[in-house]
C-alpha cells in the first residue's frame, strides 16, 4: 500500500477557528511537517506541546519562491517514502499553495498518495472584511508571481501572498502603471481572526506605511470611472464598437474596408514623419491613429460576421511564433544573420502553396515600395544585376526612351516610359542598400521644410509669394540650404 501525504489547512485565523477535524488530524499525526511556523494556530499548538518540523529555514536559504517550493516538495516526498506524514499549510490547501499543486502533480511519479484533508480559506473572512460580493467579478492573484497583463482592473482584485515589503512594492509599482498613484486600496491582515487589522491607504503608500506578513492580503476595488479605463484594450474595443453601433457616429457607421484604405496610408506616413522628427510624444499619438484603423477594420469584419480583432491577434501570434522557432521552439541561433536564414526558410515554407513568386507581395503598397519588393523577390532566384554599371546604363536607356516619348508618343506611352525610368532608379537604390520609399519621403519632408522657410522670409518682408520671380524665390531657397534646413 502506498504511503500518504495528508495535507491539512490551518485556517485563516487563530485556534478558535480551526475545525475539529483539522485539529484531530494535526494532533494524531505521527510526523507533522509545516510549511511555515508563522501562523497563529501553529504557534498555539506548539505551546501546547505538539511537535512539528517547519520549513522556514528553506525560505531563508533560497533566492526565489520557485526554488523554495521545489525544495520543500522534494523533502516531503523523501519523508513520505519512509512512512505516511501530515503536511500543514496556512488557510486552505487548495488556495494559493504552490507546494500543494506540485505534490498533486507529482504524486504518481513518486508512488505517494496525496490527500487533501480540508481547511478554512481566508477568502470568506476577507470578503466580509472588505464587504464585497465576489459574484460581481473577482480576480485573485498571487503577489509573488503575476504580470501586469493578467490584472483586470474592472474586477474586484485581491492580491494574496503579500509576504514582505518587497512583494508589496511589486504590487504597488505594477498597479501604478494601471491606476492613479492616489487610488485607494485596502490592506487586510489576519482576516477573520482576533488580530484582524484593516487599513485603507493610497496606492503609493502601500509599501511604506504598513507592516506586512504572510497573513497580509491587498484588496483593490474595481474601477468605476471611465477615464481610468482608457489604457485598457477591452475598453478601446468597446469604444470602437460603440462608434459603429446603432447610436454611434454616422461617419464611422458608413465606413467600409475600401473607404478606409486612404486613411490607413495617411496615418502610416504620419508615423514615419514622427519617427523622422524624433518626436516620441507625437509618435505615440500617431501609432494610436494607426491602431484605430486596425480596430475599425476589425470591427467592420465583426459586424459583417467575417472576423474579429481576436482573429487578428490570433493570426499575428501564430505567425510570430511560427517564424521564431529559435525563440519559441528548439532551434538555436547566435547571430542576426542566422535569424535571417531561419526567417526566410519559414517564409519559403509558407509560400509553397503560392503559384507565383510575387503572390506574397501586397498589391496595395505605395509604388516605389512595391517596386522595391518585386525586385527583391526576383533577385532571390538570380534575376538581378551583380554590378552597378549595367544599372546606370539601364537608367540612361530609360531616360532616352522617356524623352522620345515626350516628343513623339501619346500620353499613355509617356506614362509607361516614366514608370520604366522610376523602376530602374529603384534598382539602383536597392544596389546601394537605399530604401527608395524612405528616400523620397525624406526629400518630400526636406522640400516642405525649405519652402516653409521661403514662406516665412517672404512674410517677414511684407511681400506676396505670387509677386516674386523664380530667381527671387531661389535666393530664399539657397538661404534655407545654407542654414542646413533638411
Amino acid at each position: 500500500m502506498k504511503h500518504a501525504i495528508t495535507i491539512v489547512g490551518t485556517g485563516a485565523g487563530d485556534l478558535s477557528q480551526l475545525s475539529l477535524g483539522s485539529y484531530r488530524t494535526l494532533h494524531s499525526a505521527e510526523r507533522l511537517f509545516v510549511r511555515t511556523m508563522d501562523h497563529p494556530v501553529l504557534r498555539e499548538l506548539r505551546k501546547d506541546g505538539l511537535k512539528m518540523t517547519a520549513f522556514d529555514d528553506v525560505y531563508e536559504n533560497k533566492e526565489s519562491f520557485e526554488d523554495t517550493y521545489r525544495t520543500i516538495v522534494d523533502r516531503l516526498f523523501q519523508e513520505a517514502d519512509k512512512g505516511s506524514i501530515v503536511y500543514a499549510v496556512p488557510g486552505h490547501p487548495m488556495m494559493a499553495e504552490a507546494t500543494v499543486q506540485l505534490l498533486l502533480e507529482e504524486q504518481e511519479k513518486h508512488g505517494i498518495n496525496v490527500k487533501i484533508a480540508g481547511g478554512q480559506s481566508f477568502l470568506d473572512a476577507l470578503f466580509t472584511a472588505v464587504r464585497i460580493d465576489p459574484i460581481e467579478g473577482c480576480q485573485i492573484l498571487d503577489a509573488t508571481r503575476f504580470t501586469k497583463s493578467e490584472v483586470q482592473v474592472r474586477n474586484h482584485l485581491i492580491f494574496v501572498q503579500v509576504y514582505d515589503q518587497f512583494t508589496a512594492s511589486t504590487v504597488k509599482l505594477t498597479l501604478m502603471e494601471l491606476l492613479p498613484d492616489d487610488y485607494e486600496v485596502t490592506v487586510v491582515q489576519a482576516a477573520g481572526s482576533s488580530d484582524e487589522v484593516i487599513t485603507t491607504v493610497p496606492l503609493f503608500e502601500l509599501d511604506r506605511s504598513i507592516e506586512v506578513n504572510n497573513l497580509t492580503a491587498v484588496y483593490v476595488p474595481p474601477v468605476k470611472e471611465d477615464k481610468l479605463l482608457y489604457k485598457d484594450f477591452g475598453w478601446l474595443r468597446q469604444v470602437v464598437a460603440t462608434l459603429r453601433g446603432p447610436n454611434g457616429c454616422p461617419w464611422d457607421k458608413k465606413q467600409t474596408h475600401t473607404s478606409l484604405k486612404k486613411y490607413l496610408i495617411e496615418e502610416s506616413y504620419e508615423v514615419i514623419e514622427a519617427i523622422d522628427e524624433e518626436d516620441e510624444e507625437q509618435l505615440a499619438d500617431e501609432l494610436g491613429d494607426v491602431l484605430l484603423q486596425v480596430m475599425l477594420h476589425a470591427q467592420i469584419g465583426e459586424d459583417e460576421g467575417m472576423f474579429t480583432v481576436d482573429d487578428v491577434i490570433q493570426n499575428l501570434n501564430d505567425k510570430l511564433i511560427r517564424r521564431h522557432p529559435h525563440v519559441f521552439g528548439e532551434e538555436k541561433v547566435q547571430t542576426a544573420e542566422e535569424v535571417a536564414v531561419v526567417w526566410n526558410r519559414v517564409k519559403e515554407q509558407e509560400k509553397e502553396s503560392m503559384p507565383s513568386q510575387f503572390d506574397q507581395i501586397t498589391k496595395g503598397l505605395p509604388g516605389l515600395l512595391r517596386a522595391n519588393e518585386i525586385q527583391k523577390s526576383a533577385a532571390k532566384v538570380g534575376f538581378d544585376w551583380d554590378e552597378e554599371e549595367p544599372i546606370w546604363g539601364k537608367i540612361q536607356e530609360e531616360l532616352s526612351e522617356f524623352k522620345e516619348a515626350i516628343y513623339e508618343k501619346a500620353f499613355d506611352d509617356q506614362e509607361d516610359e516614366l514608370g520604366d525610368l522610376l523602376f530602374a532608379i529603384v534598382n539602383l537604390a536597392r544596389f546601394y542598400k537605399i530604401d527608395p520609399e524612405v528616400a523620397i519621403h525624406r526629400t518630400n519632408h526636406k522640400f516642405v521644410a525649405r519652402f516653409q522657410y521661403i514662406e516665412k522670409r517672404v512674410k517677414e518682408k511684407g511681400l506676396e509669394l505670387e509677386n516674386l520671380s523664380l530667381e527671387e524665390l531661389d535666393q530664399y531657397w539657397n538661404e534655407a540650404k545654407q542654414i542646413g534646413i533638411k
